[in-house]
């Protein structure tokens, strides 16, 4: 699965200054809850490739500041800065018609993630371990 080295990227070491104790602490719950997800997904039978570029499931981990203003259509206040998302590598859909079916959404309920809308993340989800403004589920950015 998908391991806190993973996750950061290279970044907690090239951006070390910008990385606070805090936000190692949300990666880990993040990382952990994604995990528990990704587990789930796996044992119903979702197929769950890697990532060409860096070969593990993550598209994109924690985001410092300079990073996530030059990442495009990143939200200003993106929670990737605070080590509260992840963006798992799905270019086919499959994790994301998973999450959408009743089994996903229960599952996204009873670990306690949320999730953008698949059509706003074409070949990856987006997974957040904390709330939107609007408390849905599934969430327009």
């Amino acid at each position: 699965m998908i391991e806190l080295r993973d996750y950061w990227m290279q970044r907690d070491k090239d951006y070390s200054k910008s990385l606070t104790v805090e936000i190692e602490h949300e990666a880990e719950r993040t990382v952990s809850l994604a995990n528990k997800l990704l587990e789930t997904a796996t044992l119903c039978g979702v197929t769950l490739p890697t990532h060409p570029v860096n070969g593990t499931h993550v598209s994109s981990g924690w985001r410092p500041p300079l990073i996530n203003a030059a990442t495009p259509n990143a939200a200003p206040n993106s929670k990737h800065m605070t080590g509260q998302a992840i963006d798992i590598y799905d270019p086919d859909g499959d994790l994301d018609d998973w999450l959408m079916s009743e089994k996903g959404q229960a599952t996204l309920d009873s670990i306690g993630l949320w999730m953008e809308h698949p059509s706003a993340t074409k070949s990856w989800s987006h997974l957040q371990s904390i709330p939107p403004n609007s408390g849905r589920r599934c969430f327009y950015p």
